[in-house]
């Protein structure tokens, strides 16, 4: 666990309430030992009523609040959601639809990020801010924009995406070569008569949509580059990030973005109630894992979470009591700088106004916020700071230094996680829909409940030192990659590849000559055909098992047959290549099944579980100095001679048998 500086707190958005309202946020704050509030994030109509006219007074007031009361402040320049003002005088900086609608001011992200208008206004408010608050005693990092991800098909958007293909293609010739334009009679013979994939009378070119996601990422990059060197320029040793959102319609590359950024932060919001602990854990290994791929050293912060609701098809379901610290500290465990929350007071109006926050409306007197209290008190104490009992005169000392998070121990086993992929996969145009994270996500929830210490790593990680390297569904693999897996088995890693992998180059174009394409000689197997099974149905396989959603017909002649299918073809096969072993699965299996396999591999490696026997549903962490159990069951377990209350979290610290625990706080 960290020892100086951790993030403890929420976004804060005090311009939304009077100001007696703020005094009574920040003694709430100090009550419940919060270190951090991010501010700012959509204030653009406040900081700027109109053109040029700044109103600093009330940030002022906010900020030496926060010192005050000492609480850092993470401060965010605002331009994820530019004021009325401004679209009204450019609504040619308004996203355009793929049908070419122009949306309409009235939410946020009401921008293009192509829009010179858009990017020059966003420069200005955020040197302002820099040369505002440059040694503000409160500022502990700057927050460039939110959760970049909008998309834009405008004109402004088509004029950059030449340019860009101009310098990605050369010429006009790679540029038809490269997205197979002869197929539909799509050769373009100039440069202008390129658009960006609007929308078509029927399937669209899945070259061009990949390159305009490409695109948009780079756009997007540029446009916080931008403000992140306006910063730097005025503040040369500001800390600057910016919070990544993620999901599969994000058209980021954040493996690439976190080379940008002094500190990778990410925003997790889980999809279901009973996949928090699992979803929490794949999205603080991925967090990490391109962190240390960018040379971060794995330092990273959980910049949002949410702290008493999950939003599972429509409905809020609410988090048992413990789980708010228990998955804090999950995290925190895994790298992360802390905690923050999304939000800290529930908005009286607006669009997310019934969005779980820490102080919610019925006030502090809540489960929620003794259970953040608690949470506060047990990060303070793990630094050294005093318990919440201070007299309201007395001075807080406020944190310094870098942002430690836990000094996670390295995982014996990786789970390969390319985002690109994920985008050619997600295309209209294979054989069957294919959820890629979906897959990704699968494979890493079996490692995870099987007890293993999992690193999520990009294309760019270095694979030194991991015994096992499981790459699910790597459909788009370059060269580059294909030679690094290959360089990895030869040298002795355990490799285990997925069905439709290394089947496209980075342009899309097929890898002739049988699949699985680049990976076909390092894995001895030749498939011929795939065979997707319809939703619902499974196939037993030889060994008892099930596969499910995807099957194909294949040979082995490199390979040993260690499964086959009813009928006798391969489906699962074991290849030794230099000094190290690769193995291909053709079908989807089902969670046994997984585990089984990856079980068997891991042990065959020399990998093993954190601390094997575990029950289900009770998760082991190591770090540098011991080993965190988290209990995600409604019963008690006996742990290392001690009890592990349902919901808890424990601490055992290089094994010694001490441990700490959080408990389930109950209503005041």
């Amino acid at each position: 666990m960290p020892t100086n500086s951790t993030f403890y707190g929420a976004d804060w958005n005090p311009e939304q309430w009077p100001e007696p309202v703020w005094a009574q946020d920040l003694a709430l704050m100090r009550e419940a030992r919060v270190t951090a509030a991010t501010v700012g994030v959509f204030s653009w109509s406040r900081l700027e009523p109109s053109p040029g006219a700044y109103d600093f007074g009330w940030l002022d007031r906010v900020l030496d609040g926060l010192h005050s009361h000492g609480i850092g402040a993470v401060l965010a320049t605002p331009t994820a959601s530019p004021p009325p003002w401004f679209t009204r005088a450019h609504p040619d900086a308004l996203a355009t639809r793929r049908d070419g609608v122009r949306l309409v001011h009235g939410s946020r992200d009401t921008y293009c990020v192509n829009a010179p208008a858009y990017r020059a206004a966003s420069l200005r408010i955020a040197t302002a801010l820099a040369v505002r608050y440059a040694r503000h005693p409160a500022l502990r990092l700057w927050h460039v924009h939110n959760e970049y991800g909008t998309w834009c098909f405008c004109d402004h958007c088509a004029r950059a995406f030449r340019t860009w293909l101009r310098e990605r293609h050369g010429t006009i010739d790679a540029l038809n070569d490269a997205w197979t334009a002869d197929f539909w009679s799509q050769c373009h013979g100039d440069w202008s008569e390129i658009l960006p994939p609007r929308a078509t009378q029927y399937l669209g070119n899945p070259a061009h949509e990949l390159d305009y996601r490409r695109f948009l990422s780079d756009s997007m990059l540029a446009a916080y580059t931008e403000q992140r060197d306006a910063i730097k320029a005025v503040v040369p040793d500001a800390q600057v990030t910016t919070n990544f959102v993620l999901g599969g319609w994000v058209p980021v590359d954040h493996a690439r973005w976190s080379r940008e950024v002094d500190l990778v932060a990410i925003d997790h919001y889980p999809s279901t109630l009973d996949g928090v602990p699992a979803q929490s854990a794949f999205a603080a290994d991925a967090a990490r894992g391109w962190s240390a791929a960018a040379g971060h050293g794995g330092r990273w912060l959980l910049m949002e979470h949410a702290p008493g609701h999950v939003a599972e098809q429509g409905i809020q379901r609410r988090k048992p009591p413990g789980m708010l610290a228990r998955i804090a500290l999950a995290h925190v465990a895994r790298g992360s700088a802390g905690a923050m929350y999304f939000q800290w007071r529930a908005s009286r109006g607006g669009a997310e106004q019934w969005h779980t926050a820490l102080v919610a409306h019925p006030g502090p007197a809540t489960r929620l916020f003794a259970e953040a209290v608690a949470l506060g008190n047990r990060l303070a104490a793990t630094e050294g700071r005093a318990p919440s009992d201070r007299s309201a005169d007395e001075k807080v000392p406020f944190p310094t230094g870098e942002p430690a998070g836990a000094a996670t121990a390295c995982g014996e086993v990786a789970v390969w996680f390319d985002e690109t992929c994920g985008w050619a996969v997600g295309a209209s145009h294979l054989p069957a829909p294919v959820d890629y994270q979906g897959i990704v996500e699968d494979w890493h929830r079996a490692l995870w409940r099987l007890g293993y210490q999992v690193d999520v790593v990009p294309p760019s990680a270095a694979l030194d030192g991991y015994r096992v390297l499981v790459v699910p569904a790597a459909y788009l693999l370059t060269d580059e990659s294909a030679h690094t897996l290959e360089r990895y088995v030869r040298e002795g890693g355990h490799l285990v590849v997925t069905y439709l992998s290394g089947i496209v180059d980075e342009h899309l174009r097929v890898r002739l000559g049988g699949y699985p394409g680049a990976l076909r000689d390092l894995l001895g197997v030749h498939v011929d055909e795939f065979d997707p099974l319809p939703p619902g149905t499974a196939v037993t396989l030889d060994n008892g098992d099930r596969a499910t959603a995807w099957t194909e017909h294949l040979t082995a002649p490199g390979a040993a047959v260690h499964v086959s299918y009813p009928d006798g073809r391969p489906a699962i096969t074991r290849r030794e290549h230099g000094t190290g072993t690769a193995h291909y699965v053709s079908c989807g299996l089902d969670e046994t099944a997984t585990a089984r396999l990856l079980d068997g591999v891991c042990a065959a490696a020399g990998a093993a579980p954190v601390l094997p026997g575990l029950p289900d549903g009770v998760e082991a962490v190591r770090t540098a100095d011991g080993v965190w159990l988290f209990n995600h069951t409604g019963e008690s377990h006996d742990i290392a001679g001690r009890a592990l209350q349902p919901g808890t979290a424990m601490e055992l610290p290089a094994f010694s048998g001490h441990f700490t625990e959080i408990a389930a706080t109950r209503p005041r």
